[in-house]
C-alpha cells in the first residue's frame, strides 16, 4: 500500500466504525479533528457511529465529547446489560440450587463441628466437645424433622422454579405485545421464552435524547414520536447543508428480513444524481437506499435505533417502510453488522469523496506473544468475539479504501482493553488498573493526533509554508 498524502482541498469523508463503546472513542477522534481544523465534507457510520454521524452532520459534534454529553452519561452504565427477565430468572435458579445443596451444607457444618470437638479434646478442654456436639445434635434434629427440610425445602425449590418460569413467560408476553409482526413470533416456544440475552434500552434512549436536544435547539419542546423527530432532523440538515459545520450524511444498518444492507443518506443536490445512478449487485437501487430527504424522511430515528442493536445479542428493531416506497409499507427488522464499513465506502465513493478517514476502536491485530487473557464473564466473551470480527472488518475496509481513494487514513488504538459492552469499565492486565469507558475519549483524541494529525495534517501545513 502506497503512502497517502492528505490535502485539505480534496473532498473528505470520516467513516465511523465499531460497536457499543466505539461511540466514546469516536467522540474523542472527532474532537481532535475539530481542534485541528480538518475539513469534513461527509460523515458516515454504522453502529454507534450512526448517532455520532447524525450529530456531526448538523454541527453538533461538540456535544459528543462534552462532559455533559451523551457518552459521559451515567445512564450508559446500564447499556447492553443482561435482560431484566434473565437476571431475575438467574437469581431464581441460584436460589433453587442453593436450596437443593442445603443438606450438603449441613453435612459440611457437621464435619467442621466434629473437627472442632477433636481439637478441643486435644487441647484438654473436656466440656467443649460435649457442648459443641449438643448444639449440632439439636440443630440436626430441628432441620431434618418435619416441617423444616423434609417438607419446606421441596416447596421452596418449586416456588423458585415457578418464579423463573413465570418471569420468562411474562417477558415473552410483553415482547409479543411490543412486536407488531405476527410472523416474527411464529416458531419454537423456547426461543420466544428466552429471546436475545442483552437489553437494548440503552444506549438508545440516551443517544436519541441527545439528538433531540440538537434538533430542537433552544425551544425546549418535548420529544415527539420517532417520525416527527426524523422529519425535523431532515429539515434542519437540508436547510443548512453547505453551511459551516453541516455535512452530507451516510448511515447504514442491516435489514434482517430482506437480508440486505440499507443505506440512509442526505446528500447535496449536485451529488444526488450520481449517487442514485449507482446500481447494487443484487436487486434495484431502491431496495437498499433510503433517501432521507424524500418520502422516507420519517426513518432517521429508526435507523438510529436499529444501528444500536447487536446481531443475536439483542432483539432487532422493527421498522415499517413508507407505503409508497419500494417495500410498500412492509415491517422489517434492523440491526448492526460489523462489516458495514465496506458497504459505506462504496457509497462514499459514489458521491465523489477523494480521501477518507477510517475511525475504529478495534486495535491492530495481535502479533506473536501478544494474545490477551480471555474475559471470565459470558457478556465479556460475546464482546470479545464482536471485537475480533470488527478488527478483521476494519482491515478489509482499509484494503478497499487504499484501492479506491486518493488518500486513506486510519485512526485506531494500538491497545484497547475496553470491549464493546464494557460501559462500566474493565480491568486492564497490561496496565494493572481499572480502565473507565470515559477514558476512551482521551484515547481517541490522542490516537487522532498520533496516527493522522501530526504525521499528515501538520506535515502538510509545514510543506505548504516552505
Amino acid at each position: 500500500m502506497t503512502e497517502s498524502t492528505y490535502s485539505p482541498r480534496l473532498r473528505t469523508a470520516v467513516l465511523l466504525c465499531g460497536t457499543g463503546t466505539a461511540g466514546v472513542y469516536q467522540a474523542g477522534v472527532l474532537r481532535a479533528l475539530a481542534e485541528a481544523g480538518v475539513k469534513i465534507d461527509v460523515v458516515a457510520g454504522h453502529g454507534p457511529g450512526v448517532a455520532n454521524a447524525l450529530c456531526a452532520a448538523i454541527d453538533g459534534d461538540s456535544r459528543l465529547w462534552d462532559d455533559a454529553g451523551p457518552w459521559a452519561s451515567s445512564s450508559l452504565r446500564g447499556a447492553y446489560r443482561w435482560r431484566g427477565a434473565l437476571r431475575v430468572a438467574a437469581l431464581g435458579l441460584g436460589l433453587a440450587v442453593a436450596l437443593l445443596l442445603s443438606p450438603l451444607l449441613i453435612l459440611v457444618v457437621a464435619a467442621v463441628i466434629y473437627g472442632a470437638s477433636v481439637i478441643a479434646a486435644l487441647l484438654n478442654m473436656p466440656n467443649a466437645p460435649a457442648w459443641l456436639m449438643s448444639i449440632y445434635q439439636r440443630l440436626f434434629e430441628y432441620l431434618f424433622s418435619p416441617p423444616v427440610l423434609p417438607t419446606m425445602m421441596p416447596r421452596a425449590v418449586v416456588l423458585a422454579m415457578l418464579l423463573v418460569v413465570g418471569v420468562l413467560m411474562v417477558a415473552a408476553f410483553r415482547a409479543s405485545t411490543r412486536e407488531s409482526s405476527r410472523r416474527r413470533f411464529r416458531g419454537a416456544f423456547w426461543w420466544r421464552l428466552l429471546g436475545s440475552p442483552l437489553s437494548f434500552e440503552e444506549p438508545g434512549a440516551t443517544l436519541t435524547a441527545a439528538l433531540w436536544k440538537l434538533v430542537r435547539g433552544a425551544s425546549g419542546a418535548q420529544m415527539p414520536d420517532r417520525a416527527e423527530m426524523s422529519r425535523r432532523y431532515v429539515d434542519v440538515l437540508a436547510e443548512n447543508l453547505g453551511q459551516p459545520g453541516f455535512r452530507e450524511l451516510l448511515v447504514a444498518v442491516h435489514d434482517v428480513d430482506s437480508r440486505r444492507d440499507l443505506v440512509g443518506a442526505v446528500v447535496a443536490e449536485s451529488r444526488r444524481a450520481r449517487f442514485d445512478e449507482r446500481r447494487p449487485a443484487a436487486g434495484p437501487r431502491e431496495a437498499e437506499v433510503v433517501d432521507f430527504s424524500g418520502v422516507q424522511r420519517d426513518l432517521v430515528v429508526d435507523f438510529l435505533a436499529g444501528s444500536l442493536r447487536v446481531p443475536v445479542a439483542t432483539e432487532p428493531f422493527p421498522m415499517r417502510f413508507a407505503a409508497d416506497s419500494y417495500w410498500r409499507g412492509e415491517l422489517h427488522h434492523l440491526c448492526d453488522r460489523p462489516e458495514l464499513g465496506a458497504r459505506l465506502l462504496v457509497e462514499i465513493a459514489a458521491i465523489g469523496v477523494e480521501q477518507v478517514i477510517v475511525v475504529s476502536p478495534a486495535p491492530v491485530p495481535a502479533a506473536p506473544h501478544g494474545l490477551r487473557q480471555r474475559p471470565g464473564n459470558l457478556r465479556g466473551r460475546i464482546g470479545e468475539q464482536v471485537r475480533s470480527v470488527e478488527t478483521a472488518a476494519v482491515d478489509d475496509v482499509c484494503a478497499l479504501a487504499a484501492r479506491n481513494f486518493a488518500g486513506m487514513f486510519v485512526i485506531r488504538p494500538i491497545h484497547n482493553p475496553i470491549g464493546p459492552f464494557d460501559f462500566v469499565g474493565v480491568y486492564d492486565d497490561a496496565s494493572d488498573r481499572h480502565r473507565r469507558v470515559t477514558e476512551l475519549v482521551q484515547q481517541g483524541h490522542e490516537d487522532a493526533y498520533r496516527a493522522f494529525i501530526d504525521p499528515y495534517v501538520a506535515a502538510g501545513e509545514r510543506v505548504e509554508i516552505l
